[in-house]
């Protein structure tokens, strides 16, 4: 249902998929996308196809111009110059899984931006996410300047690694099994494998997406634009007695140097649900012929490999911060997480996006499970919804943010405590993109 004028000559409406290839053009403009639009169209159609369309949102125009001139519908409806969408994801979070929104599409035609198109549309998705009952919204921020402003978080920081390989060797006391084997086959053919290892994983590590069949379309796909002059996808895929216990996706490039082999080979994703099948995995990886480089495209902060390594100093890793958090819905979002210790501490939060989250909550969590209600009394602690997104996943603190003063601590030792009972023992992780 369309709403009310939001600006001079434009407004907020939902989508379809009617809407969609004007807002691949626009988005496709606003991130600089080099792709040909109808490759991206072709791409994301079945993405967003699992949720039919219905998380769209579009900014239309009233008017016409040369960009749509050609296009009577555009003409007879107004023109898309801004949109964000969602998938509708489940994602392992401390205290099991949830459903989460994953943000994506987000874009304004360059010439109007600064208008408060983007404002408008990411207040109105908000609401939208906490009226289908979403407590967190994630993305992957193209830049965090522009997200840190609507609420998100950096919750979580990944890798990627190279290795050289002249120092690919594992420590002698690496786990080893002798009933585990390793098959190499076209990625395709494993994909029930693949499946079985990835839900596997998926349920024990936090940040993990439950993985749709579109996304994995996507994760195996095998075209000339996928591949980017490396080979086809192939899988290497570890077997044990009671089936599949984990799998690498990997590409290699072929390269030749003063008459001798460089070849580099890509490791897209690895997955593993036992230490001896993350031995037995990169063990394998380690084995090819004519490969100088092994290049890891994405690690958690603890991946095994940082432990297995003869030689940890010789993988060279590259920061990349990954999935950006916000809570959509505060007490919603502290209720249904786990905490590693008791907690009590009332918090004052700040967020001018999303004013249902305003205000003062007491938060009260041990080991049985937390409430989060609001609450009158004088608050431990001040801060905003971003702060609070950074910190869910567990892989970051507050202690950080207290001491360069962008939180307030009312009471002494708030801080420290509410990061205790956060604390997480492993890195989260999340090995897809959206």
């Amino acid at each position: 249902m369309d709403e009310a004028a939001l600006g001079r000559d434009w407004s907020i409406r939902s989508g379809g998929e009617d809407d969609f290839p004007a807002v691949v053009e626009t988005v496709g403009e606003a991130l600089v996308v080099s792709d040909d639009r109808a490759t991206s169209l072709a791409r994301l159609t079945p993405l967003l196809a699992e949720d039919d369309f219905g998380r769209l949102l579009v900014a239309i125009e009233s008017g016409r111009s040369e960009r749509d001139a050609e296009d009577e519908r555009a003409v007879r409806d107004g023109r898309v110059i801004g949109s964000v969408n969602a998938f509708s994801f489940r994602m392992t979070l401390p205290g099991g899984s949830r459903p989460v929104a994953g943000i994506t599409g987000v874009g304004v035609w360059p010439t109007r931006r600064r208008q408060g198109v983007l404002t408008a549309l990411i207040r109105r998705q908000l609401a939208d996410i906490r009226d289908r009952g979403e407590n967190l919204a994630i993305l992957w921020a193209s830049e965090g300047s522009i997200y840190g402003r609507f609420g998100y978080g950096p919750a979580n920081s990944e890798y990627k690694g190279e290795l050289a390989y002249a120092h690919a060797r594992l420590r002698p006391d690496a786990p080893r099994g002798a009933d585990l084997s390793v098959e190499l086959v076209r990625a395709s053919r494993a994909r029930s494998d693949l499946e079985r290892v990835h839900a596997a994983a998926t349920a024990r590590q936090v940040g993990r997406l439950q993985r749709s069949p579109a996304f994995w379309e996507r994760a195996l796909a095998d075209t000339p634009d996928a591949r980017a002059g490396r080979s086809s996808l192939k899988a290497a895929v570890v077997h044990g007695p009671e089936g599949p216990l984990g799998y690498a996706l990997h590409r290699t490039r072929d390269r030749w140097e003063n008459a001798n082999p460089c070849a580099r080979l890509h490791v897209e994703e690895a997955v593993a649900t036992t230490p001896k099948a993350w031995t037995a995995l990169y063990e394998h990886l380690f084995s090819r012929d004519l490969v100088t480089q092994l290049v890891f495209e994405s690690m958690a902060q603890d991946d095994p490999l940082h432990f297995l390594l003869a030689d940890p100093k010789r993988l060279v890793t590259r920061f990349d911060d990954s999935l950006w958090v916000r809570l959509v819905d505060v007490p919603g979002a502290l209720a249904e997480r786990s905490y590693a210790v008791p907690a009590d501490v009332v918090l004052e939060v700040s967020d001018r996006h999303a004013p249902w989250n305003e205000g003062r909550w007491r938060l009260r969590a041990d080991r049985n499970g937390a409430t989060c209600e609001r609450t009158s009394r004088a608050p431990d602690l001040s801060l905003d919804v971003s702060h609070l997104g950074a910190v869910h996943l567990g892989a970051n603190t507050l202690s950080g943010y207290l001491r360069t003063g962008l939180i307030t601590e009312h009471t002494p030792g708030s801080v420290f405590g509410l990061d205790t009972a956060l604390f997480r023992p492993e890195a989260p992780f999340c090995d897809q993109g959206f």
